[in-house]
């Protein structure tokens, strides 16, 4: 696969990013991705390895050494083709998935892998320049009808999959547009929305249905997830109606932090914050929007959706932005010989964090200070893990200055409403319970009500969302059909 001795020759290549005090003026995309000289460089250091770890490293089994050999060899629209194979959205993976698929890399035990996101990346975008990405319509319609529940990543790949199956599919969301936590939770910044759009306009023209503000069920009251619904149907006129249903929203329930102090004014879920930017981004007027103007900003939780809290905020204006994370700080170096070709352990540091953010690690948060009703500091303490256990550092205690606390410690588990609408059994960490077997994978205990994606495996990426619904559909086919052809 691509040059015989091409990972002698070249270095890995990283896509560029655009100056921070340029990008930080805007919510615009700022990688740069590779020109097509530079893919083929990168698409030659792919080795003709005996067992391709990145396969399997790749949540959706992405066909990557044949790709990377053809963009070596210039047939980029034979390289789309095998790409979309498995993968039903690489604009999207291409530019948020983290890559295991890189890390699984053979390149990767002793020098820089591959970059198989760039070329992914780059292959997608230039299929859409080129006209390749059209709609596949089916040929033959079944006259069968399936709901699916849920807009995100793992809806929309079932859905395309059914619709070229030749069923008639109906995705229904509770939100005003499609996408899921691609539209609400992913800054623009990361990935534009017109990727999303121009997805939906094809889908669309392969007979997909979608209801948008339309909540199926009802939500618990008091919940901090976003709805825009303005109508909404029941669990069992879907179930009435439709010869199957899919249900594939996210697992949008957000941890909380139940310490002294948490009801003070300007303590906000991450996901209250970033879908309002993204909204204001679109071009919609939202009231009383949570901003980050010249206050001292916290972020609570170091992972991705921390990271973006840090992105917007620094965007917005904040004086200053300090990010926990209660782990300790990670090396910053893996020891591949004990991790390869798993994910590793180690310190990432995002283009938000380079942006401008003060990172804090094996910190916890004991106490919300206020004044006047609202946010003026965080008391914190120092922990380390010992015995299974965090415990607090003596002597540590401080006081930080927070005029916006922002909460991204991650999800917790599906709208308990949504299941328990259904009937469908839960697992112990309250997502729907159902297999990913081969015969009988995605059905839940409810006769016709399959599950995939967060709402099935819990809080996950992108990739793996894409890879259930794939999988889901195929499940469905085979409900409907009594077999199917669709990949699994």
């Amino acid at each position: 696969m691509g040059k015989v001795t091409g990972f002698l020759e070249y270095e890995r290549l990283e896509e560029g990013y655009e100056a921070v005090e340029k990008r930080l003026k805007n919510y615009k995309e700022f990688v740069i991705g590779l020109k097509p000289e530079q893919a083929k460089i990168q698409g030659a250091r792919c080795m003709d390895c005996g067992t391709p770890f990145c396969n399997n490293g790749c949540p959706v089994n992405n066909i990557i050494p044949d790709f990377n050999d053809l963009v070596y060899r210039g047939d980029w629209q034979n390289a789309i083709n095998v790409l979309h194979s498995t993968n039903n959205f690489p604009e999207f993976t291409g530019r948020i998935c983290p890559a295991p698929c890189e890390a699984a890399c053979v390149l990767n035990i002793n020098n820089d892998p591959v970059g198989i996101k760039s070329i992914e990346h780059a292959i997608i975008d230039r299929a859409w320049a080129e006209g390749w990405v059209v709609p596949q319509p089916a040929a033959v319609r079944s006259g069968k009808k399936v709901a699916v529940v849920g807009a995100g990543p793992a809806g929309m790949a079932a859905a395309q999959q059914l619709a070229r199956a030749g069923h008639d599919v109906t995705v229904f969301e509770k939100n005003d547009t499609v996408g899921g936590l691609l539209r609400f939770g992913i800054p623009d910044f990361k990935m534009d929305k017109s990727h999303i759009d121009r997805r939906v306009k094809q889908m669309e023209a392969e007979g997909v249905v979608f209801k948008t503000n339309t909540i199926v069920g009802e939500l618990p009251k008091g919940s901090k997830v976003t709805n825009w619904a303005t109508q909404s149907v029941t669990p069992a006129q879907l179930q009435k109606e439709f010869d199957a249903v899919l249900l594939t929203g996210g697992a949008e329930q957000s941890r909380d932090l139940p310490v002294p102090g948490r009801d003070l004014a300007g303590i906000h879920f991450a996901m209250e914050f970033l879908p309002q930017q993204n909204r204001v981004n679109a071009g919609v007027k939202v009231k009383d929007q949570i901003r980050a103007d010249g206050k001292n900003v916290i972020v609570i939780g170091g992972g991705d959706t921390g990271s973006d809290c840090v992105g917007t905020s620094n965007r917005h204006g904040a004086k200053s932005v300090i990010q926990f994370e209660l782990m300790p700080m990670p090396p910053e170096q893996e020891n591949k010989e004990l991790t390869w070709p798993y994910w590793p352990y180690k310190l990432r540091t995002s283009s938000s964090h380079e942006e401008g953010c003060e990172r804090e690690f094996a910190i916890a948060t004991k106490e919300f200070i206020g004044e006047n009703g609202k946010v003026s500091g965080v008391k914190t303490v120092r922990v380390e893990f010992k015995d299974g256990k965090f415990n607090e550092v003596a002597g540590t205690e401080q006081v930080l200055k927070a005029d916006l606390v922002l909460l991204a410690m991650g999800f917790v588990s599906p709208v308990e409403t949504v299941l328990s609408g259904f009937g469908v059994d839960k697992d112990a960490r309250g997502n729907a319970k159902a297999t990913v077997d081969a015969v009988g994978g995605y059905a839940t205990n409810v006769s016709k009500v399959f599950a995939a994606g967060d709402i099935r495996r819990g809080q996950s990426l992108v990739v793996w969302a894409i890879r259930e619904g794939r999988q889901a559909a195929r499940a469905v086919d085979e409900f409907l059909m009594g077999s199917s052809a669709l990949p699994r």
